[in-house]
């Protein structure tokens, strides 16, 4: 008998294979049959008739390493169809702590919150910090989350758990760089993915320093690359400072050489496409190019959609990103205004901010396409929804100044939305044909970190909703496959991304004419009461997770079947070479 029968589905099955009409049955937590027509008696069972049944997507860049602990749901990315999510990325993971150090926990809660954009209370409150090793956080998760997740081990935690605080300036000696590689080894035979690391010059953590692994010279990633070699079913991601703009010739190179002595692909995060910067698409994919012929892969993850994000000039955020802006927005909020009501230092930061050095950032110095947020104060009522360059233009302002002066009254808690720059056709055109190499990957949504300011996670439905009624640049089928065995495959999923039988369970059923994610608002449902962006999916009948229900009609049933996927069990070797 089978568990749950879905009658008259139309079948999306993850393959890029044309849809087909078909029943789905589920047994013991797998498909257990896929045909035209299924009489075997099931528990439970229902009619699907005009609406699609996928596998459930893959997220591959996530940060849902701590928010697990108080939302097994993971939500919003499993109200969007996410079933699976990879964490530990960036560099940055929850374990290994040393356990004689136990204020070593306090130090990776303010960096999470300081470069992750995490809640510090939420962290405090919501996590149990029960673990020492990788392998006893990967079972502190076990049994209790709705969602499956597989995690990569943070090079910052490695570093501190061996040097300390001698981790953020310092070199390892020789028994030290050993003692990380055993460590490292031990996490891996515990089910960890690989490695994960960071030299991005925007990474930095609680206390404003460099994080960890931005002080790792090259002998050491590969030494930790060549670890990786070792163990079946791991992978590397990596992120660098080129990778927000275009990769210097030794980035290219670290990519190239990390990549082919694993024999294992890399993943970075996120080639950003823009048509009014038409080298960066080429420029970025070069390490692509050259890690093919020396053994390696790299690979670029990449979103389908713009992922509003809010600025403040009040709390950190992109803005302080910006060469030169760190200094002065990082000033107590009265001397902050002060400097940015002085015309010498907003000009000052105006050239900074549209300078070659600022790479990506460039985009957010288009201060007259920004549209105001919440306010907080008599003097911006009736602002709200507005766009800054018309008012500016009635104050007879210039629209930095007029901004300025908005943010000002309130005391700097002014909600600021830049609009995006390049929401063009050439973009989107350029962004549809550069999805198509072969290196180039979707995902990137960052979900569980930055909870305040931005909302990555319904890329999955918006995606689809654009794909079937909006721009249609790529058809379902091969949308699906984007978003399901694409990563399944780049990470060598065991019985992950495609509708077959034996496969595991993981589906979503959903109303193609209505699918879709709702606009992101704030809620204040963290631990401690703290705020994150939410976004409601549209169109999402149900998801099962490895054949169990965990949403029916945007709604969590409670269930808590996902598993956490460990190296070599639960995933396979892509191997390069």
């Amino acid at each position: 008998m089978l568990d749950h029968l879905i009658k008259g589905a139309t079948v999306v099955d993850g393959t890029g294979a044309p849809a087909r009409v078909a029943d789905v049955g589920v047994r013991d937590g797998r498909v257990a049959v896929v045909a035209p027509s299924v009489t075997e008696e099931s528990r439970t069972r229902e009619q699907a008739r005009g609406l699609v049944l996928a596998p459930g997507f893959v997220d591959p860049h996530t940060h849902y390493d701590a928010q697990l602990f108080w939302d097994p749901c993971a939500t919003p990315s499993l109200n969007h169809g996410v079933t699976t999510v990879v964490g530990g990325n960036c560099g940055f993971t929850l374990a290994p702590l040393n356990p004689e150090r136990p204020d070593d926990a306090d130090y990776t809660r303010r960096m999470m919150a300081k470069v992750e954009g995490m809640s510090l209370v939420a962290l405090e409150e919501g996590a149990p910090w029960s673990w020492h090793s990788f392998g006893e956080y990967l079972d502190a998760l076990e049994g209790r989350i709705a969602v499956n997740a597989g995690f990569m081990v943070g090079h910052c935690a490695l570093r501190r758990y061996v040097m300390g605080p001698d981790a953020v300036g310092g070199q390892p000696s020789p028994e030290q760089l050993e003692r990380m590689l055993a460590l490292f080894h031990e996490a891996m035979a515990a089910g960890a993915w690989g490695l994960s690391t960071t030299q991005s010059s925007t990474h930095s953590d609680g206390d404003g320093a460099p994080v960890a692994s931005r002080h790792a010279g090259p002998d050491e990633l590969l030494a930790l690359s060549r670890a990786v070699a070792e163990h079946e079913g791991t992978q590397l991601e990596a992120i660098v400072a080129g990778c927000l703009d275009r990769f210097s010739d030794a980035e290219i190179d670290l990519f190239v050489q990390m990549s082919a002595v694993a024999g294992r692909p890399l993943n970075w995060n996120v080639l950003t496409i823009d048509a009014a910067v038409p080298g960066r698409v080429p420029r970025q994919l070069v390490p692509s190019e050259r890690a093919r012929g020396a053994g390696g892969r790299v690979v670029a993850l990449t979103m389908p959609i713009l992922t509003p994000m809010n600025m403040s000039l009040g709390t950190f955020c992109a803005l302080n990103l910006i060469p030169g802006w760190g200094d002065v927005l990082g000033l107590p909020v009265p001397e902050r205004i002060a400097r940015l009501r002085d015309p010498g230092v907003r000009a000052e930061l105006l050239r900074r901010a549209m300078s070659e050095e600022a790479g990506v950032f460039r985009r957010l110095a288009h201060f007259d396409r920004y549209v105001i947020g919440d306010t907080y104060c008599a003097a911006n009522e009736g602002l709200t929804g507005r766009v800054v360059g018309d008012i500016a233009a009635e104050r007879g302002q210039e629209p930095f100044a007029c901004l300025v002066e908005i943010c000002a009254k309130d005391e700097l808690r002014t909600v600021l939305w830049p609009m995006p720059s390049d929401n063009d056709p050439d973009s989107w055109a350029l962004r549809a044909e550069t999805w198509n190499h072969e290196d180039v990957m979707l995902g990137g949504s960052d979900a569980g970190a930055h909870l305040d300011r931005m909302c990555g996670a319904p890329y999955t439905t918006r995606f689809l909703g654009d794909c079937l009624r909006g721009r249609r640049l790529v058809g379902l089928e091969q949308a699906v496959k984007m978003l399901t065995d694409d990563p399944a495959h780049l990470f060598g999923l065991r019985g992950r991304g495609r509708i077959a039988e034996g496969y595991h369970a993981d589906l979503v059923l959903f109303d193609p004419e209505r699918i879709d994610a709702g606009t992101a608002a704030l809620v204040h449902d963290l631990p401690g009461g703290s705020p994150r962006l939410d976004s409601r999916a549209s169109g999402v009948h149900a998801v099962w997770v490895n054949g169990v229900e965990v949403i029916r009609h945007d709604v969590v049933t409670g269930a808590v079947p996902g598993t956490v996927l460990r190296s070599g069990r639960d995933t396979r070797t892509v191997s390069t070479r």
